[in-house]
């Protein structure tokens, strides 16, 4: 069993069950609450029962049960990491890489090289994720309780995300917002179409300069995230990204988009983290 929590218990107005502790104040979802069960809460020392109430004063020490990820091999890689601390690591992604194992798949994965950097009994948890072809920044959590915290702060909006590509052509406007929902086309394919009966999508694009063979470089925030958002969003404006095979014109080198900074506040302390990797093609 590893610990994950230590915590003196303060400012209770009554005693409070365990349970509802771990929910309320500490931020527990159902989920981890039951994953505590199996692997024990201590309270003052001693194991308890999630009935057991707690008052002011109170040491609460919380484990979680050893878990590993099954079928990701290590496999000795660089991996460049940007930020590490002991609840998560943020590593820069090459392209043509996977962020993780998936069917019909046989290149190595960023998975693959995380678990060699920490050792079989590591659990691979990406908080944020990026296509094969996508360089740049990804999220991994050390710890459930810290995967927990980093999806909820990101589900809630919490997450920037910025990105600079390669796109066809120059965007007119320059800047701009472009809100317009996404769905695949058909149902279990690849490609994905803005369409009304999509999901919401939204992104900030801004053109930074335009290149010698006069293709911009842009720089785009997502205020949403779903799957091509990027990709299907550029295209969208009539300026694919350059080279894209699914939403524009193939070539030789693939397209260009990288994930360049991260902002976040931290699952623990709060702070608000920020992590860049400047991208290799500018």
């Amino acid at each position: 069993m590893k610990k994950c929590i230590e915590h003196t218990v303060k400012d209770l107005l009554a005693p409070m069950r365990i349970s509802t502790y771990l929910r309320e104040k500490l931020s527990l979802s159902v989920t981890l609450v039951k994953r505590v069960k199996v692997g024990g809460v201590f309270l003052n020392c001693q194991n308890v029962h999630m009935r057991a109430e707690v008052k002011n004063g109170d040491i609460i020490e919380v484990f979680f049960p050893e878990e590993k990820s099954e079928g990701i091999p290590p496999i000795d890689l660089p991996l460049e990491v940007l930020y590490e601390d002991e609840h998560m690591i943020a590593v820069c992604k090459p392209r043509n890489m996977p962020t993780h194992p998936s069917k019909g798949n046989s290149l190595p994965t960023l998975a693959n090289a995380a678990m060699h950097y920490f050792g079989e009994a590591f659990v691979f948890r990406a908080i944020t994720r990026l296509d094969r072809d996508t360089s740049g920044i990804v999220l991994i959590a050390k710890t459930q309780l810290a995967a927990a915290r980093l999806s909820e702060d990101m589900k809630a909006g919490r997450f920037e995300k910025l990105y600079t590509a390669v796109v066809s052509g120059v965007p007119d406007p320059a800047c701009g917002r472009i809100d317009a929902p996404i769905r695949r086309e058909r149902e279990g394919e690849l490609r994905r179409i803005v369409a009304e009966d999509g999901k919401r999508a939204v992104t900030d694009y801004q053109t930074l300069f335009v290149r010698e063979d006069g293709n911009a470089v842009m720089q785009l925030s997502l205020l949403t995230g779903r799957t091509h958002q990027i990709r299907v969003h550029t295209a969208h404006i009539g300026h694919p990204l350059l080279g894209d095979f699914l939403y524009g014109e193939e070539n030789e080198n693939g397209y260009m988009l990288h994930c360049c900074k991260l902002r976040f506040p931290h699952p623990f302390s709060r702070e608000i983290i920020t992590i860049v990797s400047k991208p290799s093609f500018i």
